[in-house]
């Protein structure tokens, strides 16, 4: 019978020794890759929390903006509504002193007698000295012969004097009316008239023009 061999010690330990280097090595793997799986998914999880932060910054300063544009919109729409008001009054106004120019005829006289009378009438009084009227130089051409005896008829009052200046006035349109002693004087020019009245006038223009508009939009 043949006998077995012992095996040798260190040959044992040896074998020992790489099968615990072994298992060491593999429990070290595992652990590396467990590591790096975790690692990995910290990463992506940081990833999406960092990519949503972002999104959600991005997304409330889009809502920011788009408040503000909202918020913006009223009043920029009424900047633009005052704009196209503010250009239409300066066109009433333009056409309005643009039509004060064009003067002449029975129809003119008569206005200018009824300005040179209101003027008197209201700086006349108990007493009170004559009166000058004073009239622009196309004016003064076609009106001075007949003005005074017609705006004393119209004040009504005994004993009015009343004459025409010879010398022009710097007007184009309307009468300026003085006292004879200087003390007194009246712009009844029709570009300082309509400049006096444009205030009121601005006014009830610009208001019936917003009806028109507020009306038109309700149409729509």
């Amino acid at each position: 019978m043949t006998r077995q061999a012992e095996p040798n010690p260190q040959d044992v330990l040896r074998d020992e020794i790489l099968s615990d280097a072994r298992r060491q090595a593999e429990r070290a793997l595992r652990r590396a890759e467990r590591d790096a799986q975790e690692a990995l998914e910290q990463a992506r999880k940081e990833a999406d929390a960092d990519r949503a932060g972002r999104l959600d910054v991005a997304r409330r300063e889009a809502e920011r903006r788009r408040n503000l544009l909202l918020a913006s919109v009223p009043v920029e729409e009424a900047r633009m509504r005052a704009d196209r008001l503010e250009e239409t009054l300066r066109s009433v106004h333009d056409e309005a002193r643009r039509r004060l120019a064009d003067r002449g005829g029975e129809e003119y006289h008569r206005t200018l007698v009824r300005l040179a009378a209101e003027a008197v009438a209201q700086m006349a009084g108990p007493g009170a000295p004559g009166f000058v009227l004073a009239l622009g130089a196309e004016d003064l051409k076609a009106s001075a012969d007949r003005l005074a005896d017609e705006v004393r008829r119209a004040v009504g009052r005994k004993g009015l004097e009343v004459t025409v200046a010879p010398e022009p006035a710097p007007i184009e349109a309307g009468v300026l009316v003085r006292d004879a002693e200087g003390r007194q004087v009246w712009n009844n020019g029709l570009a300082a008239r309509l400049e006096r009245l444009w205030p009121a006038l601005r006014l009830a223009v610009g208001a019936r023009l917003l009806e028109t508009v507020d009306a038109a939009k309700k149409e729509k």
